[in-house]
């Protein structure tokens, strides 16, 4: 391909990943300006971490000429304190794990086989026990308000706690929502970087299934079965993860530590037949 063709494909293809974004940035209220101060953190922060040279210390003047910025808006950048954080942060990990264990391990089910509403304490078959064997060191009343903060769990009368939720959505709180946003939404693209530009190495997963003609009604059954399709083998996939996982399983052999998994989403446009136009002044 052309380098001239594969920049103005990449253009196009930033675009496209672009407008969802800024729609999202403009319903929070976060201009340009805002947003431009971002890219310029970030772009110093990726051509620091993955553009270094071998055996050569990263400059603020080859920083410069990596980004297009001056040297003047590179050493600013630098002197900040890193945007970056832990990606979904470690509640979120901690709290997907349990409610994974109170979906998937018999020992917490009913009689119908579905999540048991779980004592604080007491038996074996508790809250805080399930805690213990899926979250580490996490303290239990730490981790049930986190589950009741975001609407995944709920405290019943009789002081048993009840999951709402089987996956680790927040229901309420949207600063929770837009944490997982940062989140999945840089997994999928590291993921695009990696099938993109490391061919020498074994392609990770990355497919989808779309058809654009399709009916409401057909599209309405089609979210549902995907909801249960979808839940059904990421709770399979879990299950097995689970079982190779130190936290969860510390008895597991092997060298190194990696961060795995798979992520799952439903898409749907329902194109306007009267797009809004701006207005002349």
């Amino acid at each position: 391909m052309k380098q001239a063709n594969a920049a103005q494909i990449l253009a196009t293809a930033v675009h496209t990943l672009l407008c969802p974004l800024v729609r999202i940035l403009l319903r929070n209220g976060v201009s340009f300006k805002a947003f431009s101060e971002m890219a310029k953190q970030a772009y110093v922060e990726v051509a620091q971490k993955d553009f270094a040279l071998p055996a050569r210390k990263q400059t603020t003047s080859r920083l410069s000429i990596l980004t297009g910025l001056t040297r003047k808006e590179v050493q600013q950048i630098l002197s900040r304190p890193s945007g970056t954080k832990a990606r979904g942060g470690e509640s979120y990990g901690r709290a997907v794990r349990v409610i994974s264990g109170w979906v998937r391990d018999i020992e917490f089910w009913d009689k119908d086989g579905n999540p048991s509403p779980l004592p604080i304490e007491g038996a074996r078959v508790s809250f805080t026990e399930l805690v213990k064997r899926y979250s580490g060191d996490m303290p239990v009343r730490a981790m049930l308000d986190e589950l009741v903060r975001v609407g995944s769990a709920e405290t019943l009368k009789d002081g048993r706690v009840r999951l709402v939720s089987r996956g680790y959505v927040p229901q309420r709180g949207k600063a929770d929502q837009l944490q997982i946003l940062g989140a999945d939404t840089a997994d999928l693209l590291e993921t695009l970087d990696h099938n993109i530009y490391h061919p020498e190495q074994r392609p990770r997963l990355q497919r989808k299934v779309m058809y654009d003609n399709v009916p409401a009604e057909a599209a309405e059954a089609f979210r549902a079965m995907a909801m249960k399709k979808g839940q059904d083998l990421l709770e399979s996939l879990d299950s097995w993860l689970a079982q190779h996982d130190r936290d969860v399983n510390p008895s597991v052999d092997g060298t190194g530590r990696v961060r795995v998994g798979l992520g799952m989403y439903q898409f749907e446009d329902r194109p306007q037949s009267d797009e809004a136009k701006p207005e002349k002044e």
